[in-house]
């Protein structure tokens, strides 16, 4: 009799450990799709930040449809240092020797103005690359390229005042 009433007893605990198993598997899966649903709500939120820290439009132009402009050797004076300690004055001066490469998408609209006749424009593009690599120390410059390229990009799209041309890339960057 005893091993019945212990064989009753195991089995009534047995049931009520399925019951109660049952009721956390159902709150725990409801809790665990809300939080699903929250860490796919932040990933999304991040992934838009640093798509637009790049610039305003993301543009993705297949490389069929992207044509290079490059205005080659640039030799800018950089804004002066702060002067080392125990000197007077002004700092060292720094310059920049830079090779800057547009890439326009040539089935913009504005492509057919502007876009084709770039080298009579040049010289106005590169007042504007001068002004804001003029804007930066040396110190300035090595450490964050990623915001020149963003700033000449934001201030030759205002030129044109069009965004045909999509990226700015800079290359043989010389910092002395």
């Amino acid at each position: 009799m005893k091993k019945n009433l212990v064989s009753i007893i195991i089995l009534a605990l047995l049931i009520v450990n399925i019951a109660l198993t049952a009721i956390m598997m159902f709150s725990v899966i409801g809790t665990n799709g809300k939080t699903a649903a929250l860490v796919t709500d932040i990933a999304s939120a991040i992934n838009l930040d640093l798509e637009g820290s790049k610039g305003d439009a993301q543009v993705n132009v297949p490389i069929a449809d992207v044509v290079p402009y490059t205005i080659a050797d640039m030799q800018i004076l950089l804004k002066k240092d702060a002067p080392a300690e125990g000197e007077e004055g002004e700092g060292k001066d720094h310059y920049a020797v830079l090779s800057i490469t547009l890439s326009m998408n040539s089935k913009h609209k504005d492509y057919k103005t502007y876009g084709e006749e770039m080298a009579t424009r040049e010289d106005l593009i590169r007042g504007q690359i001068i002004e804001v690599v003029q804007q930066y120390t040396l110190e300035e410059a090595q450490s964050n390229p990623e915001k020149i390229q963003s700033d000449i990009l934001e201030r030759v799209q205002k030129l044109f005042d069009s965004d045909f041309i999509f990226a700015v890339t800079i290359s043989n960057k010389l910092l002395q």
